[in-house]
């Protein structure tokens, strides 16, 4: 488990200022593998689009109108709870559902399929294309008991993801 620093500029945002260095400040200071939750009144996408470049995978969550926030978690500290291939290797039968989540912000696909599975059937395959790999997924699906298989397309722009619903058997029965 990845350890974050809380760091928190909703009031500095308030008051007008800019905490552009302080947020850098902190990211500069962090201890290997260890992320940032930072809270803001806005999602500051050109902040995210700075520190993915940086290596920084991120979860954006929006609480209010004005209240936000964002985990940014180093990608190397994540390789590790991904595994190349979650599910066995045995034949996935067609997807029952399909969606297309590329054009949808982050965390929007994550909510989206997660919703999805809680109404699918054990052993239903769900098959979801997204703008980037589902990195805070992972652990979601690990912890509810699911399978899953996943990897980039040939242009290595949309991740594709499929996800069996917790099989039924005699140890595991979701209610």
């Amino acid at each position: 488990m990845v350890q974050l620093r809380e760091l928190d500029v909703r009031q500095v945002l308030r008051d007008g200022g800019m905490p552009f260095q302080l947020i850098m400040d902190t990211f500069a200071s962090l201890n290997p593998g260890e992320g940032v939750r930072l809270h803001a009144i806005f999602e500051p996408v050109p902040l995210i689009r700075q520190l993915e470049q940086r290596g920084f995978a991120h979860v954006s969550r929006r609480l209010a109108d004005d209240d936000w926030e964002i985990e940014f978690v180093p990608r190397e500290a994540l390789q590790d709870t991904q595994p190349a291939a979650a599910a066995s290797e045995a034949i996935w039968p067609d997807p029952t559902w399909n969606l297309d989540l590329t054009d949808l912000p982050p965390p929007e696909p994550m909510e989206r399929i997660l919703s999805r599975l809680e109404t699918m059937s054990n052993g239903e395959v769900l098959f979801a294309l997204l703008n980037r790999e589902p990195v805070f997924l992972f652990d979601l699906l690990k912890e509810r008991g699911h399978e899953w298989i996943g990897n980039f397309d040939e242009t290595g722009k949309v991740y594709r993801i499929m996800i069996r619903a917790t099989p039924l058997d005699a140890t595991n029965v979701r209610t």
